[in-house]
């Protein structure tokens, strides 16, 4: 298990070296990434194997002082964290095959050693023993996408990479770096453990305060007002937009902040203090007011990126609800957002490269067009909604009745009406891509994108039918 461990982290590495040195033959590099990916998932199908059989795989790199390590070490949310990207960055490797040369994109080994290198990163996030080792990762994480997010190398793209370095990095720094020093200074060590261990160490008023630290410094969760950066980023190639927004980046940051919930306060001392009752409202607001927004957007990729803003809060809300179905809900929809999400951008892209529309309002008949490309996309969609048969809907339903179960009618009513605003930004778009058009002839994007739309889609739906692995590791989550 140790030495699967280590290979999680070496595959992706030595993929984006093998990367690199194929970059004269356009054929073996893209063999390399699907090898590397490939490579990838059966190694972390492998490690989730022992997971479910009670293993907590663990390996000690460096001290580097007194309680100060670091080290990597596997429990249910990481294992959850890591199976999902892990299998994703298959889906996305062959999506990106066919958009990197359906759209001509200049750069192209750059952007496949940088996602192979997110992808290390994402690896190393997910399967770290303690926060020192988590932070680590985290940043590398925020500086091997940036060369994604700016790949155009346009005056926007710039601009955009800019702010998304600015906020992310400069977050970490100020907020979520502070936060770990006080809890190393309060605990004297930054390990991981089931139950937390700042029991007892501080008052309800200071760890709110702490809370809030981690929690707007992990700013990849774009909690508002630390969001913009998100939608910003869209500037940046379709399959890099996948990545931002379902495999590794914003869920780098719903997962540090899940965490740091169960594992450094634990969610029996929250509830005790109740210093994480402040954070529902912040998670609310943003739900909302995220799903406003996208109501309001015309461009495709603008609404999905607020979708995204709001989607992220309601893993948010629910570890501030700080109950065991709470937490299986938030880590349920880590996996159903995920996958659902990466199903949009994918459809998304795939419009871009067929019919060159960027527009809802463009979207006139290109169901009819694009059958399988908006059939996926309406699967995506309805998963957003939280409506079944698709996965959404089971993250939901846990977050709903632990809001219930809490009493909390502030959290009933925030799902509830955003389930609303979600259905009433994803239909229309349904409504005209299928109800309204031409007759032009059926025109797909390249196959591979097709084969990848189609296989998430289809994943989507599978997750509501077959939830056993997700279930088993989101109620093993308070056991460590």
């Amino acid at each position: 298990m140790s030495g699967a461990l280590i290979l999680a982290l070496a595959i992706p590495g030595a993929g984006a070296l093998a990367i690199a040195l194929l970059s004269r033959f356009p054929n073996w590099r893209e063999a390399a990434t699907l090898a590397a990916a490939v490579g990838l998932f059966i190694t972390v199908c492998d490690l989730l194997v022992g997971v479910l059989n009670g293993e907590r795989p663990a390996l000690h790199l460096a001290t580097l002082a007194p309680g100060l390590e670091l080290a990597l070490h596997i429990d249910p949310l990481g294992m959850l964290f890591g199976i999902v990207a892990s299998t994703l960055w298959v889906a996305n490797s062959v999506y990106s095959i066919g958009y990197m040369r359906g759209n001509d994109e200049p750069r192209q080994t750059t952007f496949y050693v940088c996602f192979a290198l997110a992808i290390t990163a994402t690896m190393g996030l997910a399967f770290s023993g303690n926060l020192l080792t988590l932070f680590l990762f985290y940043e590398m994480l925020s500086l091997t996408t940036y060369p994604l997010v700016t790949h155009k190398r346009s005056r926007e793209a710039m601009r955009a990479g800019r702010i998304y370095l600015l906020t992310l990095i400069g977050a970490s720094m100020i907020l979520l770096l502070p936060a770990i020093v006080w809890t190393y200074a309060l605990a004297g060590t930054l390990d991981f453990k089931a139950g937390g261990i700042l029991a007892g160490k501080l008052g309800p008023t200071a760890m709110a305060v702490l809370l809030a630290l981690f929690v707007f410094g992990a700013a990849k969760a774009a909690v508002m007002p630390l969001h913009r950066w998100l939608p910003t980023a869209m500037v940046a190639p379709t399959p890099v937009s996948a990545l931002l927004h379902a495999v590794a980046v914003v869920k780098a940051g719903v997962f540090t902040i899940l965490k740091v919930v169960v594992s450094i306060f634990g969610i029996e001392t929250l509830q005790q203090t109740g210093a994480s009752a402040w954070l529902v409202y912040v998670a609310g607001f943003t739900i909302v007011s995220a799903s406003i927004v996208a109501l309001r957007a015309d461009d495709l990729k603008r609404r999905l990126a607020y979708s995204t803003v709001s989607q992220l809060s309601y893993i948010v809300m629910a570890a501030a609800l700080a109950s065991p179905l709470a937490v299986m809900g938030a880590a349920i929809h880590i996996a159903a957002h995920a996958v659902s999400k990466i199903t949009l951008f994918f459809a998304a892209g795939s419009v871009y490269t067929a019919e060159h529309v960027t527009k809802v309002s463009q979207m006139q008949g290109i169901g009819r067009r694009m059958p399988w490309t908006m059939a996926a996309f309406s699967v995506g969609a309805l998963s957003m909604i939280g409506l079944p048969p698709t996965a959404g809907f089971l993250g939901k339903w846990f977050m709903l009745g632990a809001a219930g179960t809490a009493t909390n009618w502030f959290a009933v009513g925030v799902i509830l009406v955003s389930t609303v605003l979600n259905a009433a930004y994803f239909l229309p778009i349904l409504t005209r891509a299928f109800m309204k058009g031409d007759d032009r002839p059926v025109r797909e994007a390249p196959l591979p994108m097709v084969v990848a739309l189609t296989a998430t889609a289809i994943g989507t739906i599978l997750l509501f039918f077959l939830p056993g692995v997700p279930l088993r590791l989101a109620s093993a989550i308070l056991g460590g």
